[in-house]
């Protein structure tokens, strides 16, 4: 695949890549997301805001697909299965440059963290999603205030579990 290589480009690719999502086009979507991710990645570097941000959209469109096929499929489909180990590549890659970036209190860190919870939850890895809801919760705490509707959602995810 040839890599694009100027920022406008790469903006219109990513920008192509949330029309897609929005209209539940996800493998286009993935198609457009990776696309402006290995330019930005080559132009801009893996740790440039805007790489993370691509990164971030990237999550958001796993985390819709993994839902649909949850609902249409299970959990123990190989298709769901591949899904979730695409997503957590993701969310490793993109919690690595967050933490490198704006730090581990960041609210952008706190909600990739919370989302690999949910992701962790979803695999059947509980004790791993424990430590991402309350490593999020306490962060939101400290970043935010314990009334935050961010520290009140994860909070509540949290209690779900049990």
């Amino acid at each position: 695949m040839y890599i694009l290589k100027h920022t406008s480009t790469l903006q219109t690719v990513n920008n192509l890549g949330n029309l897609y999502k929005d209209q539940g086009k996800l493998a286009e979507a993935e198609r457009m997301h990776m696309r402006a991710l290995q330019g930005r990645e080559k132009v801009l570097g893996p740790k440039h805001t805007s790489t993370l941000r691509t990164l971030a959209e990237a999550e958001e469109m796993y985390m819709r697909a993994l839902q649909g096929y949850k609902e249409a499929l299970g959990l123990k489909h190989t298709l769901m299965l591949k899904t979730l180990a695409k997503a957590e590549e993701m969310y490793m890659q993109a919690l690595q440059g967050y933490e490198e970036v704006l730090g581990p209190k960041h609210t952008s860190t706190l909600k990739t963290v919370n989302n690999l919870g949910l992701l962790y939850k979803d695999q059947g890895k509980l004790a791993e999603a424990e430590e991402m809801y309350m490593r999020a919760l306490q962060g939101y705490k400290e970043a935010l205030r314990p009334k935050h509707t961010l520290t009140l959602k994860t909070r509540c995810k949290d209690t779900r579990r049990h």
